[in-house]
């Protein structure tokens, strides 16, 4: 009989190499669902990992790295400092939508004018309407106790029919010949977030670097982070070091809330261009793929960014060449999370034999 021990700690050879056995897994499960689905596995998985690094059109792909990773890097390293202290911002993709409203309507509240500080103050609104819309969980949370992860997460829908309501009214390009969606903000130097677009660069590719330098730092060298740390591994050894979990809630879901809105604001900034219904591509989840793939580590997430955007342009590829579905590509993305949830058992716990009890 199998049987699962408990170890005296958790193994450190598990928790890395975990994630790359659940890449493994994943690929292994891909190569059989798209068997399914009449397709090679083996070109099938050739070209969601290989094609866009390596193939003849690589160069126009590379630079889409930086353009699909930057936003699911910075949300999933707010999110890693909530799960890290055991708090559970499941609604990143409605702060990130309403941070892309915000700033949006910054933006295009100038428009005509060009100056300078019109994107810094986008960068501010954008920030600040993510920061806001996470605060609505973490006050009910404090005050009234309720279940952040429920509270969040049907903030979600409540900020879609937003967006909706916004790319059809008040935010409506009065120019746009009746479609829905605002004025492109590309259209105006001093309200986009391009660097160099043909590289791919942009501020939030900045941001999201700076991101992970500061929550590196932060969780490694301050007293802060510390806290984080200790309420996440230790709850009761938290409380009596005098750490107030009220406010480690505010701060961890105002964090999330805010870089949500920040990725919500360079995206629409920049690579969509445009407030619109269909805006929200469903960053805000698979950024929580990402924390946990990256084993919630600033360094890991960066790497787990790279990985989830590989995905994504590799997806966008098989789906043109070998005609394999969106949905197929989207629990092939899925699969990453089950599997790692799946063997990081191996983390706390060892496998032995044992023999069958005689009754």
């Amino acid at each position: 009989m199998l049987k699962l021990e408990k170890r005296p700690q958790p193994s450190q050879f598990w928790t890395y190499l975990t994630p790359l056995l659940a890449v493994a897994l994943t690929m292994i499960a891909g190569g059989v669902l798209f068997a399914f689905l009449g397709k090679d596995p083996i070109v099938a998985i050739r070209t969601i990992f290989w094609d866009p690094l390596f193939s003849e059109f690589a160069f126009y792909y590379r630079p889409q790295l930086l353009v699909k990773g930057a936003p699911l890097v910075l949300i999933a390293i707010g999110l890693s400092l909530g799960f890290r202290a055991g708090i559970w911002n499941i609604g990143a993709e409605g702060q990130y939508i309403i941070g892309a409203i915000t700033g949006a309507g910054v933006g295009l509240a100038f428009y005509p004018m060009e100056a300078w500080y019109i994107f810094p103050l986008m960068v501010i609104a954008g920030a600040l309407g993510g920061w806001a819309w996470s605060m609505i969980p973490a006050l009910l949370k404090v005050k009234f106790g309720t279940n952040e992860i429920l509270v969040s997460l049907m903030l979600v829908y409540v900020a879609e029919q937003l967006l909706a309501s916004m790319s059809l009214g008040l935010l409506k390009n009065p120019e746009g010949f009746g479609f829905p969606g605002s004025r492109n903000l590309n259209d105006y130097a001093s309200a986009n977030s391009w660097i160099h677009q043909n590289a791919g660069m942009h501020w939030g590719v900045v941001a999201a670097f700076i991101a992970v330098i500061f929550a590196y730092v932060l969780l490694n060298r301050h007293m802060l982070g510390f806290q984080i740390r200790l309420t996440g591994e230790a709850p009761r050894a938290a409380r009596f070091a005098g750490v107030n979990p009220n406010r480690l809630i505010l701060i961890c879901l105002g964090t999330s809330g805010a870089l949500a809105g920040l990725a919500g604001l360079f995206e629409v900034a920049g690579p969509s261009g445009q407030i619109s219904i269909d805006f929200n591509a469903g960053y805000g989840f698979t950024a929580i793929i990402v924390a946990f793939l990256g084993r919630l580590n600033p360094i890991g997430i960066l790497l787990a960014g790279a990985l989830m955007a590989l995905t994504y342009i590799g997806g966008d590829i098989a789906q043109s060449k070998l005609g394999l579905p969106a949905a197929a590509i989207q629990l092939f993305q899925g699969m990453l999370l089950f599997f790692l949830l799946a063997v990081d058992m191996l983390t706390n716990f060892r496998i032995r034999l044992g023999q069958k009890e005689v009754a």
